[in-house]
Formats: C-alpha cells, structure tokens, sequence
C-alpha cells in the first residue's frame, strides 16, 4: 500500500483530497488479484487513473491562474509531459499475456511521479515569494548550527547565481552560471546527507518524510540540462530566473515547515 502521508498535504483542501484521492485509485488497482486483471479491466482501470489525474491537473492549472501562481507554467509543463508519458503506456494493445505486467509497470510510475511532484513541485502552489528571498533571517534559523550555515551557504549559491542572470552588462556569462548551478548541485545533496545523518543521531521521528522531500528535489536538480543551455538568449533568460525563483521557493518552504521541525524536536528532547 502506497500512504499520503502528512508531508504530502500542501494546504489547500482541495488539491489534498484530489491527491488522497489519486492514492486511493493507484492502491485500489494495486490490490486486484491476478485473476481479474483482464485486458478490459486494466484498461478501464488506467483510463480512470489517467482521466482523474486530467481532472487533477486542470483544477490545479485553474487554483493556480486564479491566485495568479507564478509556478503555473512550470507546472503546466510538468503536467504536459506527465500527461504524454502515461498515454504513450496505456496506448500499447493489452492482451491476457500483458495485461497484469503492464499494470505492475504503470502503477509504480505513476506513485513514484505523484509522490515527486507533490513534494517538489506542488508544494509551491500559494506560496508567495518574499520580498527578498535570498534574506537567510532568523526565522529560518533551526537553532542547530551545522544546519544553519548550510541553510546560509545554499541561500549565498541561489542569490549569487540570480545577480549573476541579471548583470546585463556581463558578457560570456553562461560558464560562470553553469558552474554556480552545479555547484547548487553538489552542495544540496551534500547537505542533504549532513541532515539526514544528524536527524538519524537525534532520532528525529519524521526522517523518512524528510527523505522523500530531499530525493524528489534532488531529482529536480538533476534534471535539469545544463547543456540545453548553451548560450544565455531571452528565453534562457527567462527560463533562468523562473528556476531560480522556483529554487529560492523551495528552499524557504523547506526550511519553514520541515527543517525548523528538527531543531523544536531536539529541543524538547533535551
């Protein structure tokens, strides 16, 4: 059985009973025994998956227009690509033969993406920027100081690498960016692995949410193709400063409703 966990619930009581909901279907397809996965089962079963995660989207495409979410794009894009790739699996013929594989296929996807873009992604939903999203300030601070000079030194990275995007008068810029992005990318898994390390030592009893945040964004990171971007134009320009913003995020998300959690828990241990 896949769970919803409580790290997976954004605050917003709709999308979080659209996402409950698409873990009921995926456990629900999940739990047929073998005998009535038939190829007229499995394929009514992967419509109704992919016709409700249609539905999903739109009703989160349309939360987000209304509160005019700077992440829509990003997130219509992600959707998009979702969206293509389940199409292109159920679209295969299903016959006796195939039809129970191609449910044990599909299904992990599909758990694997949701959990992913939940944490990564739809967490930002409603989120608002601050008015200085590279400010480390107190209210950030864990009171645990190995973390908190990490916090600062990924906040130091994030905001060098969007002065960097903006300097106009900057030429051959691109080299300069690319290496400040793939050092984000080292330093986060690093930190990462310093944080779950001390929230293993201190028996921090909700390490396992703090896991699948890290993986999904560490995911994010990676996929992201440094050398799609060859040269710094308008629409790289664009496409920069939105990862940068989406980044910066969240960053702050993170730290807020998770990370702060680390330090209370050690305090009251103590």
């Amino acid at each position: 059985m896949y769970q919803f966990t409580e790290d997976c619930l954004i605050g917003i009581e709709q999308i979080d009973e659209e996402h409950r909901k698409l873990f009921t279907l995926i456990n629900e397809a999940a739990g047929l025994p073998s005998e009535a996965r038939t190829p007229k089962t499995v394929a009514q079963i992967l419509s109704q998956l992919s016709d409700y995660a249609a539905t999903h989207f739109a009703h989160e495409e349309a939360y987000m227009s209304e509160h005019d979410d700077p992440e829509l794009p990003l997130q219509q894009k992600e959707h998009a690509a979702f969206t293509a790739h389940v199409q292109a699996l159920i679209s295969q013929p299903l016959t006796e033969e195939n039809a129970s594989a191609m449910l044990d296929e599909i299904l992990p996807y599909l758990i694997r993406w949701l959990y992913r873009h939940i944490l990564s992604s739809d967490m930002m939903i409603g989120k608002l920027t601050p008015s200085d999203p590279f400010a480390f300030t107190a209210k950030y601070h864990t009171g645990i100081q190995q973390i908190d000079d990490e916090h600062r030194h990924l906040f130091d990275i994030i905001r060098d690498t969007n002065t960097l995007i903006h300097n106009d008068l900057l030429h051959d810029k691109y080299d300069e960016i690319i290496h400040l992005l793939d050092e984000l990318r080292e330093y986060t898994k690093y930190h990462f692995n310093d944080e779950e390390d001390y929230m293993k030592k201190i028996g921090f009893p909700e390490l396992d949410a703090q896991i699948r945040a890290h993986t999904a964004f560490v995911d994010k990171l990676m996929n992201i193709d440094l050398d799609a971007l060859d040269e710094i134009d308008d629409h790289q320009q664009e496409y920069l400063l939105e990862l940068i913003d989406f980044l910066a995020g969240w960053l702050v998300n993170h730290i807020l409703k998770m990370d702060t959690k680390i330090g209370v828990f050690e305090r009251k241990a103590h």
